[in-house]
């Protein structure tokens, strides 16, 4: 009976061996472009990767996407493509374009599996977009006043253009799409929007006009470029200064701080795309202000005629506004200084929340020496909660992180923004090590701000209570 077990035990397990040695030895189903890897592409890369846009090749077709197969593995592999800079231990973003673990072995094994093509039949449909916009087909374009002729030599430009947009009545704005005529030169787009007036005289000066006196004793103008003046008071903990180190109240920013603006481009910085109810708000009358960092490092004339799209709140009528509309603070330190060499220097600012809020969106801004950006909270109740932590900041590609679940700020939070600094000869984009740097418009000074987009909390409960 021993000798009949053995036996058996030997068979089951050479039964058991045989099976398992069958499955591994089946050759598993190739990896193909149109079954497999199309889907991905077109639900995560395309939005950038398509004609017309930023990216260097479009994944819209396999013909565009084969020659770049290697470089895309060691992309997502590495996870420096998409990108995304913010550290996983602070928030989760409604934005987050990150891969999954499967989708890139999937990936991988497309590639290393010979990059095959695949039947056409399994290729999925073309996602639909609107060339020349990431909102859709916009209700209204407006374009700059006139095309703009930079010189080929000398530094950086801060250009403004001003427009009338011909609005007789209160306008609101779900999405608007600042987009560059020319991508060469264009760094940067604000467009403001720079509310009428009015005629009534002050009796006093505004707080605005506070601000600017006091900003003209720091910063002097450097051609088209504001900048700090070397001699001004340095204050790198900025949360001691009463306003917690903003300086001058530009156009473009109310008396109270709040920006007033209505679209901005940088690379990576998404449009805004506002839920139904949220809305940015022109006033009648409005100008609209169009602020435009140009960089001459292509060496040669060039022209440009930049653009906002906007998609209208599609509102009953301009009585019945939409329940919330969007501001923008910017808590930021225009007193810092750099030392030379210095590989971590730590610069702080802060803003207190005088109403609640509700955030939309928070937006780390520094230049080429910036090396990392944390923004927290400190709750009324005595709660510290980190609310976005970027440890590897990328001057190339700046992110709007969009919460994934309500985030409200109470009345009395203080919002802490540390950034810090790689002055040295270890940061390669580093354009002079050898002196100090101080805040200024040039992308070779520097800036610390947080751009935290929001809306009122008690704005729509106040907005209902009038309409009972």
């Amino acid at each position: 009976m021993k000798r009949i077990a053995f036996v058996l035990a030997i068979s089951l397990c050479a039964v058991a061996w045989l099976y398992q040695f069958r499955a591994t030895a089946q050759p598993k189903p190739a990896v193909t472009f149109n079954k497999h890897i199309a889907p991905i592409f077109f639900k995560r890369c395309a939005e950038c990767h398509r004609p017309g846009e930023a990216a260097p090749f479009s994944v819209l077709s396999y013909k565009d996407v084969r020659p770049w197969a290697k470089s895309i593995k060691e992309k997502v592999v590495s996870r420096a493509m998409p990108p995304w800079h913010a550290a996983a231990h602070a928030g989760e973003w409604a934005n987050d374009p990150r891969l999954s673990q499967a989708e890139i072995e999937q990936i991988t094994a497309w590639v290393e599996g010979g990059t095959r093509e695949g039947a056409e039949t399994d290729l999925p449909p073309l996602p639909q977009f609107t060339a020349g916009w990431r909102i859709g087909q916009p209700d209204l374009v407006i374009p700059m006043p006139e095309t703009f002729k930079l010189e080929a030599k000398g530094p950086d430009e801060y250009q403004y253009f001003e427009v009338d947009p011909g609005f007789k009545q209160d306008t609101f704005v779900q999405q608007a799409e600042a987009r560059p005529g020319n991508r060469r030169i264009v760094h940067h787009i604000i467009v403001f929007i720079k509310p009428p007036t009015g005629d009534a005289a002050e009796p006093k000066p505004s707080q605005a006009e506070i601000d600017r006196q006091e900003q003209a004793k720091i910063s002097y103008q450097d051609g088209f470029l504001v900048r700090t003046k070397a001699g001004a008071p340095v204050h790198d903990d900025a949360c001691s200064l009463p306003n917690g180190g903003a300086g001058v109240q530009r156009d473009g920013k109310d008396d109270a701080g709040e920006i007033v603006w209505l679209a901005a481009y940088a690379p990576g910085t998404p449009p805004y795309r506002l839920p139904v109810g949220t809305a940015i708000k022109v006033p009648a009358g409005s100008k609209l202000l169009f602020q435009i960092h140009y960089s001459k490092a292509l060496g040669s004339e060039q022209t440009d005629r930049s653009s906002i799209g906007l998609v209208f709140a599609k509102q009953p009528s301009a009585k019945q506004p939409p329940d919330k509309e969007l501001l923008v603070r910017a808590v930021h330190n225009e007193y810092f200084r750099i030392p030379a060499g210095a590989a971590e220097h730590r610069v702080t600012a802060c803003w207190t929340v005088p109403a609640g809020i509700s955030v939309f969106s928070l937006m780390p801004h520094m230049h080429m020496r910036g090396k990392s950006q944390r923004i927290e909270a400190f709750y009324p109740d005595g709660r510290r909660v980190v609310l976005l932590d970027v440890p590897r900041w990328d001057f190339a590609w700046q992110t709007n992180y969009e919460p994934r679940r309500a985030l409200t700020l109470p009345k009395g939070t203080r919002v802490l923004v540390t950034s810090t600094f790689d002055n040295s000869v270890r940061n390669k984009f580093n354009p002079d090590p050898t002196g100090d740097v101080r805040w200024g418009e040039p992308t070779y000074d520097e800036m610390l701000i947080a751009f935290i987009s929001y809306t009122n909390l008690h704005q729509a409960d106040s907005r209902k209570a009038g309409n009972r």
